[in-house]
């Protein structure tokens, strides 16, 4: 089944609360020209807004699919399809943000390092490694592929802290369908 993504270079960074960022996200099974366009249009979104990952439901996608560059060195971009964690090794502490949560920060306890298993944008499997920044966005990534947000990591403490920026969030997604 080919997913068939209509006007790629119109997307946009969708927000919480918008559906397709709380439901888990479908395998890729077709590496064609629209799946590489997709992975363009991520990395001109993801760098126009200075981050240093993006998943596919990030821009209204439910495809199991990432990009990152955890450098800002064009040589270090990375494009990580259907992934699997196979290790995760050490943990560490760490604030958080994110594209499709502007304005929240979230104290998040990841592994320090993960080997995952993937395909690329062609479609060949191959088996990656990562610690420290590259492994904490490649964790952050794949939750969003599982249709989970940072939010999912607070505490009590984070969510007074992001009280207002969550409730305009939503005000504004609300305001947005109403019209």
């Amino acid at each position: 089944m080919a997913m068939k993504i209509e006007n790629i270079d119109k997307l946009r960074i969708v927000n919480y609360p918008t559906p397709v960022l709380l439901k888990v996200a479908a395998p890729v099974e077709t590496f064609d020209d629209q799946l590489a366009a997709l992975v363009d249009r991520m990395f001109e979104l993801m760098r126009l807004e200075k981050g240093v990952g993006l998943a596919a439901p990030q821009v209204g996608i439910g495809l199991r699919l990432f990009i990152c560059n955890a450098t800002g060195e064009p040589d270090d971009d990375t494009v990580i399809v259907n992934p699997r964690f196979v290790e995760l090794d050490g943990a560490e502490e760490a604030d958080e943000g994110c594209l499709s949560l502007p304005e929240v920060t979230v104290n998040v306890r990841r592994a320090k390092s993960v080997v995952l298993d993937a395909q690329d944008l062609q479609g060949n499997e191959a088996r990656l490694a990562a610690e420290d920044l590259p492994a904490r966005i490649w964790q952050h990534e794949t939750d969003h592929l599982d249709g989970k947000l940072i939010l999912d990591y607070m505490s009590p403490a984070d969510e007074i802290a992001n009280r207002r920026a969550i409730k305009q969030l939503k005000d504004d997604y609300r305001a947005a369908k109403a019209r």
